[in-house]
């Protein structure tokens, strides 16, 4: 029984010399560590998603919410439809570096 328990003393030993246990078994368990870490992190996330904001709550936090309003593509056509695209000039804005100065 001894034998065995310095035997298998010995052996850790001389694992716990090499360079590759030293260094490569705390770099493995740190990154399946992260694995589930990341996950319980991932998990949270999905879960508040999936809570639907109502009004009173917006409001308490102080946003205004608004009613969600249907787009469709033959409405935005409507209103582009309307505006003058055939005869159109381009404006040129004065930049902030070339506006003048008023001279008192």
């Amino acid at each position: 029984m001894k034998l065995e328990l310095a035997n298998i003393k010995g052996t850790l030993l001389r694992l716990s010399k090499k360079r590759s246990v030293k260094q490569g078994l705390p770099f493995v368990l740190f990154i399946i560590g992260a694995s589930f870490g990341l996950g319980q992190f991932t998990n949270l996330r999905y879960e508040y998603r999936k809570t639907k904001q109502t009004q009173e709550k917006m409001q308490d936090v102080g946003l205004p919410m608004r009613k969600a309003e249907e787009i469709t593509l033959e409405a935005q056509y409507d209103i582009v439809k309307e505006y003058d695209t055939d005869h159109w000039e381009n404006k040129r804005i004065s930049r902030p570096w070339e506006e003048e100065t008023p001279k008192s």
